[in-house]
């Protein structure tokens, strides 16, 4: 009888263990730690973005304006987004992405967000 008792409370024990350890799984896919705990994460290419300036947009080296400029992104252009920090502030928006396949960071003024808005770098 003890043998049984035993069983069943290890039965259990591991069940609640497979719970735990599951919910802590599918919670670390979605959030990370340390400074950025609670923040979503996601894979480079799931941020998009459409260049919503008429003449085009700058991407500089760094997300200020007195920075060099590395690259240009078309008016309509779907550009894929790392991350984003907080830069010159650019018509009361802070906020610059950087750009995938560009070194830099362009104004997200004039990006417009396909989908979810970019993690923080």
């Amino acid at each position: 009888m003890l043998t049984s008792r035993l069983g069943r409370c290890a039965l259990a024990a591991a069940a609640g263990l497979l719970v735990v350890t599951g919910a802590t799984a599918a919670y670390a896919t979605t959030t990370d730690s340390g400074a950025n705990a609670g923040k979503s994460t996601h894979l480079m290419s799931d941020y998009k973005g459409k260049v919503i300036a008429a003449s085009g947009l700058n991407v500089r080296k760094q997300p200020w304006l007195s920075s060099p400029v590395v690259g240009f992104l078309p008016y309509g252009k779907i550009v894929s987004i790392e991350c984003k920090v907080n830069g010159q502030t650019i018509d009361g928006n802070p906020r610059w992405y950087r750009i995938n396949g560009y070194g830099g960071y362009a104004a997200a003024r004039y990006i417009e967000n396909i989908g979810p808005a970019p993690r923080w770098c």
